[in-house]
């Protein structure tokens, strides 16, 4: 967020495949050898008045029901919370991409390395995720499958749309717009799964050009 203007929000990849859960500011903790909450979800708590800027939050309640964890707990209380489900000694595999927190893990597991010695049990290693996850995700479900076909249908249909839409005198901003259009008209989400990236073939600059791609040129569309 950039003082009162907010950027779209897209959610981890991975954790919406583990969660299911859609929101900023959230964090699903899997600690499968726990006694008593193997599934534990930290989300942003209820908030009338911040929600009236920012959208609807699921709360701490209903994201218990919904989202099927076992225990959930605002994501302000993470830092005293997360400890007490690293307990055994198997490795610490964290999952994100959001420095901030990659940089609270370590720091998490830090503090659990000192007592060690006492306690026997915490984390003794940590493990990228992505090798188990990544080989989790190819499996699709016949859900799954059918998002695809829908994701696919969908890119297949702006495509033809930008092919009907470029013309001589437009530029690329304008045709990126119209696919854009096409996503979103058809039910696609804001959070695209890769951005436009559009480039014509002609000598001038690609960025910030004062005048369209000239007559006959070729538009490369990713």
């Amino acid at each position: 967020m950039h003082n009162d203007v907010e950027y779209v929000f897209r959610q981890d990849s991975d954790f919406f495949y583990l969660s299911g859960f859609n929101e900023p500011e959230a964090v699903a903790v899997l600690a499968p050898h726990h006694e008593e909450h193997r599934y534990v979800l930290f989300v942003q708590p209820k908030d009338p008045e911040q929600e009236t800027w920012s959208g609807y939050r699921t709360g701490v309640e209903a994201a218990k029901e919904l989202y099927g964890a076992d225990i959930v707990h605002p994501i302000q209380e993470l830092r005293e919370n997360c400890l007490n489900t690293w307990k055994m000694r198997s490795p610490l595999l964290p999952f994100g991409r959001d420095r901030q927190f990659n940089d609270l893990i370590v720091s998490l597991w830090q503090r659990l390395l000192h007592t060690y010695s006492k306690r026997g049990t915490g984390p003794e290693a940590i493990v990228d995720s992505g090798f188990v996850l990544h080989s989790l995700r190819r499996i699709k479900s016949s859900a799954e499958r059918e998002i695809l076909r829908k994701a696919t249908k969908i890119s297949a249909a702006a495509h033809l749309r930008a092919m009907e839409f470029a013309a001589p005198g437009r530029f690329e901003f304008e045709v990126q717009a119209e696919i854009e259009h096409t996503f979103r008209l058809a039910g696609g989400t804001a959070g695209l799964s890769l951005h436009c990236s559009l480039g014509a073939e002609c000598l001038r600059p690609a960025l910030h050009r004062e005048q369209p791609p000239n007559a006959g040129a070729g538009i490369t569309l990713n």
